[in-house]
């Protein structure tokens, strides 16, 4: 019998699907934008066949870009092998009701060999386990909770491709950050997001408006990395789904407008003894309250930051929502209760942990957690000392260390890194390198409305 509401174990499935309460599972896995791919599978089927044995699925949805173009440079898949087919094998602890479509389950998967059966190393969800795997032979339980923000807009998303995406409308006239009469006006779309997050095993906390117009979070119970990556990555096609179903439209770009802030995953992460389940964070002997572990855990976050920074902003676009006094950071500086700072500590005793305000709401969330996941655990391998704490406003401080200010030199970080190299493995490294630098590409091959209004007439 499953724990949480809307999830199902098989049995209970095979009820469901016997009574006609359940007639298709969606059976997906992310692919490298962070996106659910995969098949919609018959209840029946699903429960005599899938189940067990998986479905097989184009290797060509792991080296895809955001538009389904199969992009060279891969040494995992491409033309000269011919594309060929991996297993998406259903993590049947992942299975659950989808309350917002019509007699339908849900279940995530792990991508191995057709033939091998070995796990698909360059697959995000692979990507994490291995981290979490690292983290869990040092004796260590990764925590984390993840803050994801979006734009709720009046236009369906028929209406608003129509226009290119330019001319959609807001919900809100009026930045409604902690605006609760500005919310009620949003609750038809808010509310049917949180309670079927929630009726889909996706434990709901609160919603609040945000600091945008339209703009709004909802945040998920924290859990173990792995989880928290699947309750995200649901509930963000959920949301849209929701949405759509409502006629409206959201995005998680991470700057859909130059006129209003951007939309930021913030990242919280705290680190427990795998054995007893207690906090490692807390220090009653460190004036900041700071354990040796958390220490190590802050030390290598931050010295990792630049060169991770693709991992947590993964488009052009993503760079655009680090500017001054917008909310979102560009120091990688550390503060307790800082919002000025890319990294704020957050709680007490047991509840003592990192924010890392760094991502954006468009970041893969398996890569970003597993990128937090491996610079915490360089500091703790290499007992990496933090900076000292800063007080005031970083976002005025020249002298602090900076995000990269563009997807091109956080490519080159990437490239460069001894952290990734080390935490990921050769061929994930170069893997995600490319992921970025064909991203790159593409747009540096457009052109873009800003260029043909400066330039047009102008030579």
């Amino acid at each position: 019998m499953s724990t949480l509401r809307g999830l199902l174990d098989l049995g209970e499935l095979h009820d469901l699907v016997e009574r006609g309460d359940v007639d298709t599972v969606v059976v997906c896995f992310p692919d490298m934008q962070g996106r659910l791919v995969g098949k919609r599978v018959m209840g029946g089927y699903f429960c005599d066949h899938v189940a067990a044995e998986g479905v097989e699925c184009c290797n060509y949805l792991l080296a895809l870009d955001v538009d389904m173009t199969p992009l060279p440079g891969y040494r995992f898949a491409d033309w000269d092998q011919g594309y060929g087919d991996v297993r998406a094998v259903p993590d049947l602890s992942t299975l659950r009701t989808v309350p917002w479509l019509e007699r339908t389950a849900l279940v995530l998967c792990d991508v191995v060999d057709v033939d091998t059966a070995e796990p698909i190393e360059v697959s995000p969800r692979q990507v994490l386990r291995r981290q979490v795997e690292r983290a869990a032979a040092a004796g260590l339980e990764v925590m984390i909770g993840s803050e994801l923000e979006f734009f709720l807009f009046r236009d369906s998303y028929d209406d608003a491709a129509a226009t290119g995406f330019r001319d959609v409308h807001p919900h809100s006239d009026v930045i409604e950050d902690y605006h609760v009469l500005q919310t009620t006006r949003d609750e038809y779309v808010i509310r049917a997001i949180r309670n079927g997050m929630d009726a889909a095993g996706i434990p709901v906390e609160f919603s609040k408006g945000e600091a945008g117009r339209g703009q709004h979070e909802i945040n998920l119970r924290y859990t173990g990395a792995l989880t928290m990556a699947d309750r995200h990555a649901v509930y963000k096609n959920g949301v849209k789904e929701i949405a759509a179903l409502a006629g409206r439209s959201v995005t998680f770009m991470a700057k859909y407008t130059a006129d209003d802030v951007g939309s930021s995953c913030h990242i919280h992460s705290s680190v427990r003894d795998a054995s007893t389940g207690r906090s490692l964070m807390w220090s009653d002997d460190d004036p900041d309250h700071l354990s040796p572990t958390f220490r190590g855990w802050l030390g290598g976050i931050t010295a990792s930051g630049r060169e991770l920074a693709w991992m947590f902003a993964p488009t052009v676009n993503s760079y655009k929502r680090y500017q001054a006094e917008s909310w979102a950071p560009t120091a990688l500086a550390w503060g307790v209760d800082n919002r000025t700072c890319g990294y704020r500590l957050v709680g007490r005793h047991d509840g003592f942990r990192l924010e890392s305000r760094i991502p954006g709401a468009d970041a893969n969330p398996y890569l970003a957690f597993a990128a937090i996941i491996a610079g915490g655990l360089h500091g703790i391998e290499h007992a990496l000392e933090p900076p000292e704490p800063f007080r005031g406003n970083a976002y005025a401080d020249d002298s602090l260390p900076r995000v990269p200010a563009t997807l091109g030199e956080a490519i080159g970080e990437l490239e460069r890194s001894e952290v990734a190299a080390k935490a990921f493995g050769p061929d994930v490294h170069h893997h995600l390198v490319n992921t970025a630098r064909q991203e790159w590409l593409a747009f540096n091959r457009s052109v873009t409305d800003w260029e043909r209004r400066r330039y047009f007439e102008q030579f």
